[in-house]
């Protein structure tokens, strides 16, 4: 199930959603330059847990933990990251403002970062995308926006179709996703088993929830319960 496009109208410019869609592509075009020397600026620029938990032997580790969210492995690890980004991000960013966006998308990425840490340790293996901290704003969207039709690509036996199915189907069936490959992965060696940081997308979503509820909150406390009436 490929999600295309969502029917929740935003009411400004999705400057920043565009800005970091821009930034990963750029990034990722210089990648594709780099040929052979690609693997040293992943592993001086990608979050490697074991550095990160080696703060005497590696001070600067953690400012991976920034730089990592902006690289990519791969044509479809890109595609799909910014696939998300840009259907789910612009109504988030309208919610949030530009600069509450930038700041909640970033913090997303770190927590998502530490969340791998966390289950991986003594890692050696780089992580790299944006999927924590575009985890971080699917859930977000999750929260706000439940039961917005999301337009999808379903395959079937013979062809592709398109439906239109709930947010709250779309996003919790790929949480759900997540969880079951995180736990699974627990039994791997790098914790990310098939290249996947599974917990960082887990730690991204949550760290957004949190943050969908509180702008619920806040949205409701502004406008009082009985005027507040989200799009959706």
């Amino acid at each position: 199930m490929i999600p295309l496009s969502d029917e929740v109208p935003r009411q400004r410019v999705p400057l920043v959603t565009y800005a970091f869609i821009a930034i990963n592509v750029v990034v990722f075009l210089y990648e594709l330059r780099l040929g052979r020397n690609l693997n040293p600026l992943l592993m001086s620029l990608g979050a490697i847990p074991a550095r990160i938990t080696d703060p005497l032997e590696y001070p600067l580790a953690f400012m991976t933990l920034f730089t990592s969210m902006f690289l990519h492995g791969g044509w479809m690890h890109l595609i799909g990251n910014m696939l998300y980004l840009g259907i789910f991000g612009d109504n988030v960013e309208d919610v949030l403002g530009h600069l509450g966006y930038v700041f909640f998308y970033v913090a997303a990425g770190v927590i998502a970062g530490l969340a791998q840490v966390l289950v991986a340790p003594f890692s050696s293996t780089p992580a790299i995308g944006a999927s924590g901290a575009i985890a971080g704003v699917l859930a977000v969207y999750l929260v706000l926006f439940p039961t917005a039709p999301v337009r999808v690509l379903v395959p079937t036996l013979l062809f592709m179709r398109v439906a239109r199915v709930p947010a709250v189907f779309v996003l919790g069936m790929w949480f759900v996703i997540q969880l079951f490959n995180g736990f699974l992965s627990l039994g791997a060696q790098t914790m990310a088993t098939g290249g996947v940081a599974w917990f960082a997308h887990i730690g991204g979503f949550v760290a957004g929830l949190v943050v969908g509820l509180v702008a619920r909150q806040a949205k409701r406390a502004a406008y009082g319960p009985e005027r507040y009436r989200p799009p959706w």
